[in-house]
């Protein structure tokens, strides 16, 4: 996954566990799109500065996830839905009873192991 996706959607998990001004830092990098020097004249700051909290900013997002896990976890989940949702299209075609009795209780696991 690109680092600016990352770290974006890390935001977007544990954004509010930062500073105001760390968050709104990353947010205007991140997802804005801004350079170091239009947010440091926006902040009023120098650039090293803006880099510094960038960077502290990062070092914390990696440090919650690596703890609590949540961006994997959610990722995992997603792809499980993606799972069952292809099932559920095999469920559109021609299949007899027991390999659509097969197919349902496949979901039916992958639902157990996503709640």
């Amino acid at each position: 996954m690109e680092k600016k996706v990352e770290i974006s959607m890390l935001c977007e998990i544990y954004g509010k566990l930062l500073t105001e001004k760390q968050l709104n830092i990353m947010d205007n990098y991140y997802n804005l799109d801004l350079s170091l020097s239009e947010i440091a004249e926006n902040e009023g700051i120098t650039r090293q500065a803006v880099r510094d909290i960038i960077k502290k900013g990062e070092n914390k997002l990696f440090e919650f996830e690596e703890k609590l896990g949540i961006m994997k976890k959610n990722m995992k989940q997603e792809e499980k839905i993606a799972n069952i949702l292809s099932e559920l299209t095999k469920i559109q075609t021609k299949f007899t009873d027991e390999q659509i009795a097969e197919i349902l209780e496949h979901i039916k696991t992958e639902l157990n192991c996503v709640v």
